[in-house]
């Protein structure tokens, strides 16, 4: 198990994200139409803010103050607090608090891609990414699978590697917009 995910400039959020499969969870669920940093910064700011990660007491709070109080976790602290709660409320319900239960459960990549696409707000996108994440940064074997042959944040290792995944990425979206 990796001591930490390279996904912010903060130590403290990337030990947290490696320690805490909560805080994993949350950050894929904040990875949308913000960088990658600012999604995965959240789950420390939430965790600071909250006072904890634990998914009953997450389902059960209302999110939004912690979310709008600046600098806000998400641009949109509304949506993403209650994705949040119904996150937290899944994984409360479905795996007794113990988010790490979604991969850790799961039969074979064909139970863990289910799992994962049972969660609010994950996406194709998101199942191969955390799915590539599971595989590379945790060794998850069931996860392998869902690992796409392209980059994904399952191959950042470093800052460095952050960088270049992230100007990988914006290439690879401006090659997307270019017209036919």
């Amino acid at each position: 198990m990796p001591s930490a995910l390279h996904f912010t400039p903060s130590d403290e959020a990337n030990a947290l994200l490696a320690q805490e499969p909560m805080a994993l969870l949350i950050g894929f669920a904040l990875d949308q139409q913000v960088t990658v940093p600012t999604a995965f910064s959240g789950p420390l700011k939430i965790k600071q803010r909250v006072g904890t990660l634990d998914a009953h007491t997450l389902a059960t709070t209302d999110l939004e103050p912690a979310f709008r109080e600046k600098p806000a976790v998400h641009r949109f602290p509304g949506n993403m607090a209650k994705r949040v709660r119904e996150l937290a409320a899944v994984v409360d319900e479905e795996y007794g608090g113990d988010a790490s239960r979604v991969w850790t459960d799961a039969k074979d990549g064909a139970d863990l891609r289910k799992r994962i696409a049972d969660l609010p707000g994950f996406g194709e996108m998101k199942i191969k990414s955390l799915g590539a994440v599971l595989a590379k940064r945790f060794d998850v074997a069931v996860a392998q699978e869902l690992v796409p042959n392209h980059p994904t944040l399952g191959d950042v290792d470093s800052a460095e590697a952050l960088e270049q995944y992230q100007a990988k990425k914006r290439a690879h979206k401006a090659g997307l917009r270019k017209p036919a």
